[in-house]
């Protein structure tokens, strides 16, 4: 629905917070390796906050003082969440929202790498990540993107990142070594679903795929599946209330 329908996203607290996290802690890693502190971060924030406000999809939040207090306090604590898993002053790094373009298993792949970092002479893909931390059951499925990325940068570069990790701000690091294994599998998956979404698009048939997550979804009230995916769901947590009420 957003990028077959185009049908428009509506802005998202969370992702805007994250959004403005990012951009701090990009310019802050930039800064000579002296000036990364918690001072500092608290300059450039105070920064970027007017672009914030000015953005349209901020606005559309319609946040009054409270509000607009609360979405600051929480993107700052992102923010001040890097500090909680690393020494950015320790880190060296080679470069800050680098632009990789690859062709993967014959995928046409994009993406942007919030980090690469450099470990004595082996390099590193880092991403921030400002949502909730995933369970051991999904742990290992949130590295995928973080391994494209790793195999991207060797197209584009000839060197193999040795390791690849989330950093969730202000909870723990994910992270995996990057294999020639690990690479190949999951370039392998990209190229199934790319061909399963070539096969959707030519037949115009979308199958949905209904779960928890439908009711934090955009499009819901568009999709029957899901509707009812969510009704199910609330009859389930209402019953169960009654119950161990009873």
């Amino acid at each position: 629905m957003r990028y077959v329908e185009r049908l428009p996203d509506p802005p998202g607290e969370a992702a805007l917070a994250g959004s403005f996290a990012h951009r701090v802690l990009e310019l802050l890693m930039q800064r000579d390796s002296h000036e990364r502190t918690v001072e500092v971060a608290k300059v450039i924030a105070r920064g970027e906050w007017p672009g914030i406000e000015a953005d349209p999809d901020f606005q559309a939040l319609g946040f009054d003082e409270a509000g607009g207090k609360h979405f600051r306090w929480k993107a700052w604590q992102a923010i001040e969440g890097l500090w909680a898993l690393e020494d950015p002053k320790a880190v060296e790094v080679r470069a800050t929202e680098h632009d990789v373009e690859a062709d993967l298993g014959g995928v046409p792949f994009r993406g942007i790498v919030d980090r690469l970092d450099e470990e004595g002479d082996r390099l590193v893909v880092t991403d921030y990540k400002s949502g909730k931390a995933p369970s051991a059951r999904f742990r290992r499925g949130r590295l995928d993107q973080v391994l494209l990325y790793a195999a991207a940068v060797e197209q584009a570069t000839g060197e193999m990142p040795v390791h690849a990790r989330l950093l969730y701000l202000g909870q723990r690091p994910v992270g995996i070594q990057v294999t020639r294994e690990e690479i190949d599998s999951v370039v392998g998956k990209l190229a199934g679903t790319w061909a399963a979404i070539n096969t959707a698009c030519d037949t115009d048939e979308f199958e949905p795929r209904t779960g928890p997550l439908c009711g934090w979804c955009p499009y819901v009230d568009r999709c029957p599946e899901g509707t009812k995916e969510v009704a199910k769901r609330q009859a389930k947590k209402e019953a169960a209330a009654m119950y161990g009420g009873d």
